[in-house]
């Protein structure tokens, strides 16, 4: 459930300085909306943390473009964190209005692998044309798809995180992109 009270806000990223052990946070998420308090007084809480020089940069999550409009009256916004993926694009709408205005969009769950990620989906078709993995594929598109979005794949493994990183040594063509994208989108339609 989330917590928008502002004064709850500001006691817990003065929580998260003192463990973190420094005087200021550099991208401070503001992680869900709470429907009880209005968008401008959450973000005017981060906003005031940033005058005081505790926060360098504020970040959304799971943001509707209605939503970081109103954010953006208040603060300037860096990043916006929500779901997207090959078989995940309800935001769309988001990454275009993020791209407008220099705000990185960071994809969490950027490695979905469902049904169409299977040996014999279309990601691992593509993947085999371009000579990588699956996941490399996965984000190898998401880096296509704009040069703001920075895909945030979770990895508990060195060799995970290694493969995840090969992702940036992956080029698709705008034919494979664009086919990928068509692909798994009917896949994740049916």
């Amino acid at each position: 459930m989330p917590l928008g009270h502002p004064a709850y806000l500001c006691r817990q990223a003065e929580l998260s300085l003192r463990r973190l052990r420094t005087e200021r946070i550099d991208l401070l998420h503001l992680h869900r909306l709470d429907e009880n308090f209005p968008v401008a007084e959450q973000v005017g809480a981060l906003r005031r943390l940033q005058e005081e020089g505790k926060v360098r940069h504020i970040g959304f999550s799971e943001a509707t473009v209605a939503q970081l409009e109103e954010a953006e009256a208040v603060a300037p916004i860096a990043a916006v964190q929500n779901l997207y993926n090959l078989a995940t694009r309800d935001h769309e709408a988001v990454v275009e209005h993020t791209a407008g205005r220099g705000i990185a969009f960071v994809p969490f769950f950027p490695v979905a692998m469902g049904g169409h990620a299977g040996p014999d989906g279309p990601v691992a078709r593509a993947a085999r044309e371009v000579g990588a993995t699956p996941s490399q594929t996965a984000l190898a598109w998401l880096l296509h798809r704009a040069p703001h979005i920075l895909p945030i794949p979770g990895t508990s493994s060195a060799a995970h995180l290694l493969e995840n990183l090969g992702a940036l040594d992956v080029t698709l063509t705008e034919e494979q992109f664009a086919r990928l994208g068509e692909e798994v989108g009917a896949a994740s339609a049916a």
